[in-house]
């Protein structure tokens, strides 16, 4: 593929993205939109419980199967290298948009948080949820994330480096800050209807069941130094003692 075609693909892939993560924050949040995760139901309960779980399913699936090793030395003889990850990085994104446009609201309050200050400080978590995300990409490389860094080294001519085995910040103290930050932004909700409650559970199993197929193959490409990682950093709570700075770390994302 053309280098200049290349980085405009990967380019275009990445904003797409934005726009995805931006609109997902509003979705999640019911901010501003006229349909939203939560909302008063407009179909049968059974329908929307099919309907949901089908677009949850679908968004897991592909978010999983493309990550795994087999499957990118399988893509990468039909999508050429270096827009592999920009490739990802689109499905997933247009994954999520199927999921936003086609969710179908259920109704009925599971509950609703009313004080000013509680709901205020729910809503303090889900922007904070948000940041540790955004914060989390950048420790771990979000331009090599996101596919930017791939298409880039491309159109310069050079070879793709997998980025160095190290650990930063949050993640000398938890495993998946990542993820810590996701499950902030699914559960810190002041008000929470029966289609966030499948929302937040349903996506919590996937965040437990996809640690554990990152986590193989983490050990597989690094071996004893992220062995040794795992048995001393927490998964998802985060110690009070850092990982020491003697040891090596690893990039907790790239395998999503």
């Amino acid at each position: 593929m053309n280098r200049i075609v290349s980085f405009i693909y990967g380019t275009l892939c990445y904003l797409l993205f934005l726009a995805t993560f931006l609109y997902a924050v509003a979705f999640i949040g019911n901010i501003g939109l006229s349909k939203t995760l939560d909302g008063e139901a407009t179909a049968p309960f059974g329908q929307a419980l099919l309907v949901n779980t089908l677009l949850l399913a679908l968004f897991a699936v592909q978010h999983s199967a493309m990550a795994r090793p087999a499957f990118k030395r399988w893509w990468t003889h039909i999508v050429p290298k270096p827009v592999e990850r920009s490739t990802y990085v689109l499905f997933s994104s247009l994954a999520l948009l199927l999921l936003f446009h086609a969710w179908q609201p259920m109704g009925g309050a599971v509950w609703e948080v009313r004080h000013p200050v509680l709901r205020g400080t729910l809503y303090g978590l889900y922007a904070g949820g948000w940041a540790l995300i955004l914060v989390a990409t950048f420790l771990i490389n979000h331009f090599d994330l996101f596919g930017m860094r791939q298409v880039w080294l491309h159109l310069k001519g050079l070879p793709y480096q997998p980025l160095h085995f190290a650990t930063l910040g949050l993640y000398r103290y938890v495993r998946h800050p990542l993820y810590v930050g996701w499950l902030l932004t699914f559960w810190a909700a002041p008000t929470m209807t029966a289609a966030h409650l499948l929302f937040s559970v349903a996506t919590t199993a996937y965040i437990l069941i996809a640690i554990k197929w990152e986590e193989r193959d983490l050990v597989e490409a690094h071996g004893q130094a992220y062995a040794r990682y795992r048995e001393e950093v927490p998964m998802l709570i985060p110690s009070v003692r850092p990982y020491g700075t003697d040891h090596l770390g690893t990039d907790l994302s790239r395998v999503a």
